[in-house]
């Protein structure tokens, strides 16, 4: 099963005495570039964070983890003020009222508000105890998360395996023609070789004139593209199936399946082949395109 690097997930709890909440929103992006935002009394979690998703299987994307935490019930707490943040705050709000001539109405309460000011000193056991009580947040987001992009993967893999059989078609269908194009390309190019031979009264032997036609014609027969071809279809199954990230591993394979097509264009000598080999390329091209969107 193939996952989108696109989901949502959210999830809010009452735990020992903290309103948590957790949101986990992902787009798009080669590699796994994780981005927590914490308050700052918590922000000790967020090195736990990012490797903890990854353990769960998040291994591409850009996600941004957004968690806020009030606390509503503590007893055993140490709260200091950053006095530094402070000062430097209220030197901000007086600014603010003069430069717009704003009334100040500064007080205990309305700085109060802004929870950046206070620290919360914590022991070795607070802070494992505020992990346990994140994470059971945190999981339940997670889990919601995940299954966002399963769901939107399970759309992606149905159109992607409907785009790769309307190729296997297009391939039959070159495949077809290209057994008669080389017969037909064989035979004018020995009609035209003995026609040159008698015009300047040359004496060649049967068997040379047949190898030499046989040889050319080879040049232009798509067998062994073809064959590598369906192999690659093959290899997108198995890789579809494989229960792994694998936006990668298909990105690379659809490169090799645009240039073999490239090949098999470059060949022919039907124009019919030809609008099919335009037709799988842009296939092909959609593909690509979906592709960026999965895990």
């Amino acid at each position: 099963m193939i996952r989108s690097m696109t989901a949502f997930g959210r999830a809010r709890a009452t735990v020992g005495g903290k309103d948590i909440t957790v949101e986990l929103r992902s787009v798009n992006n080669r590699f796994f570039d994780c981005s927590v935002k914490l308050p700052r009394a918590f922000s000790f979690l967020e090195e736990k964070i990012k490797p903890y998703l990854q353990a769960a299987s998040v291994s591409r994307g850009k996600v941004d983890v957004f968690i806020t935490i009030d606390v509503i019930d503590s007893h055993t707490a140490e709260i200091a003020l950053d006095e530094g943040y402070a000062a430097a705050y209220l030197n901000a709000l007086r600014r603010l009222g003069d430069t717009f001539g704003l009334k100040d109405d500064i007080s205990i309460m309305t700085v109060a508000q802004n929870r950046e000011l206070f620290l919360v000193k914590k022991g070795e056991e607070d802070a494992e105890k505020d992990w346990a009580e994140l994470r059971t947040v945190l999981d339940e987001a997670l889990a919601k998360f995940l299954a966002a992009r399963e769901r939107e993967g399970r759309n992606i893999e149905k159109d992607l395996c409907g785009k790769v059989a309307l190729i296997q078609e297009k391939v039959n269908e070159i495949e077809a023609l290209s057994l008669e194009d080389t017969k037909t390309y064989r035979e004018k190019l020995e009609a035209r070789l003995r026609e040159m031979l008698s015009d300047n009264r040359i004496v060649f032997e049967e068997s040379r004139i047949l190898t030499e036609c046989a040889v050319f014609a080879d040049r232009v027969a798509i067998d062994e593209e073809l064959v590598r071809l369906r192999s690659h279809f093959d290899g997108f199954e198995e890789i579809l199936r494989s229960g792994e990230p694998v936006g990668r591993r298909l990105d690379f394979l659809v490169q090799e399946m645009n240039r073999e097509t490239n090949t098999i264009g470059s060949k022919c000598q039907n124009a019919a082949i030809a609008r099919l080999v335009v037709d799988i390329k842009c296939e092909i091209e959609k593909i690509r395109e979906q592709i960026q969107n999965i895990e």
